[in-house]
């Protein structure tokens, strides 16, 4: 058997059509969402493939990129912060904390047990 080595170059051919057809997949996948659902429930227009790559491009700009949480891990790092203070608090400061909870959030996402 010989040892097949591709260069760089090869790999980027092989690379623009793979990319070419996920963002056509994506396009037609938008579009077909949009137009079976949006018209009928707020009487949008409907979206031809151009529009629906835009509007694809356009939610990725606006809320970030398509990457399944590697590389921006912002959330993670902030929850991660927030237990290791939670950890540091003693029973005072942690009864305090969630007085001022209650305060301000009025106990959202929790029943009264009357």
């Amino acid at each position: 058997m010989r040892n097949r080595k591709f260069s760089k170059g090869k790999k980027f051919i092989f690379f623009l059509p793979v990319v070419a057809l996920i963002a056509t997949a994506l396009g037609f996948i938008v579009m077909y969402l949009w137009n079976w659902i949006l018209p009928e429930v707020t009487h949008a227009s409907r979206l031809n493939f151009w529009q629906a790559l835009g509007l694809l491009v356009l939610c990725r700009l606006l809320f970030g990129n398509f990457n399944k949480g590697a590389g921006n891990n912002r959330f993670r790092e902030k929850a991660m912060g927030m237990r290791s203070k939670w950890q540091s608090m003693n029973e005072e400061e942690r009864a305090k904390f969630k007085e001022e909870y209650k305060r301000r959030c009025g106990g959202w996402g929790h029943r009264n047990k009357e």
